[in-house]
């Protein structure tokens, strides 16, 4: 299924039609993803080398200077990354979906008539249990599937909780699949369930969830997000 770019960097539904991206951004949300592939490929060869101290110290100091350049264009906690857009779904870093993000597996999501389906795959770097995901891995994918599908009713909401069944281990790398559906609205509170198969065995059931979702009042958005929320649109960090 090939995926625009604005899709593939969408961590939850849009909120509005989808508005036109200015080529100096949609430049820089390419370079961000690149780094952050760059980032994820080393964090898995990390996790996974049997290399000597000397060569890990001498790969240290080159990341060490490699990273430095960076310092100098920080964003203050309360600032959104100027290559995000919320309105619209985009979160380059989210730690799930996030293109730049190099903890992020990624999680690629489409919705396919109101079912929510996650692909993605966990490299050592994920490893819990030996050979198996971490069980908070799952539970991490899941919340984020479910608040995916969640929103795409129009009524995106912060997650209250997250009832989570561990049937069978979640094996690394191995493509995965998730789907994802809302059982359930009452108010402004949403429930949805999913579950996490193999690509391979997608009638073989690992993990599934229950989750709860309640969108905040104005009152409530203002209180948690506002600063972030309203960054003008004419930040020429933007641009």
């Amino acid at each position: 299924m090939s995926r625009s770019n604005d899709e593939r960097w969408r961590s939850h539904f849009p909120m509005r039609e989808r508005q036109g991206v200015s080529p100096s951004l949609l430049d820089r949300r390419e370079a961000i993803a690149e780094l952050g592939d760059a980032l994820r490929d080393l964090v898995e060869q990390a996790a996974a080398t049997e290399a000597p101290a000397d060569q890990l110290r001498q790969v240290t100091a080159n990341v060490r200077r490699a990273t430095r350049p960076l310092t100098t264009h920080q964003r203050e906690r309360a600032r959104l990354p100027s290559a995000d857009d919320l309105l619209d779904g985009v979160r380059m870093y989210n730690p799930v979906t996030g293109a730049g993000s190099g903890l992020a597996p990624p999680l690629r999501i489409d919705l396919v008539d109101g079912v929510a389906i996650g692909t993605c795959t966990l490299g050592l770097a994920f490893e819990g249990p030996p050979t198996y995901a971490h069980g908070g891995v799952s539970a991490l994918l899941l919340d984020q599937l479910l608040g995916y599908v969640v929103s795409a009713t129009g009524r995106a909401g912060m997650t209250i909780r997250l009832d989570t069944r561990y049937h069978a281990p979640i094996p690394l790398r191995t493509p995965l699949q998730m789907t994802g559906r809302v059982t359930a609205v009452n108010g402004r509170k949403s429930t949805a369930h999913g579950v996490i198969t193999t690509v391979a065995q997608p009638g073989e059931l690992l993990v599934e969830a229950t989750g709860a979702f309640v969108a905040p009042r104005p009152d409530q958005s203002r209180r948690l997000f506002g600063a972030a929320l309203h960054r003008s649109a004419a930040d020429p960090v933007a641009e």
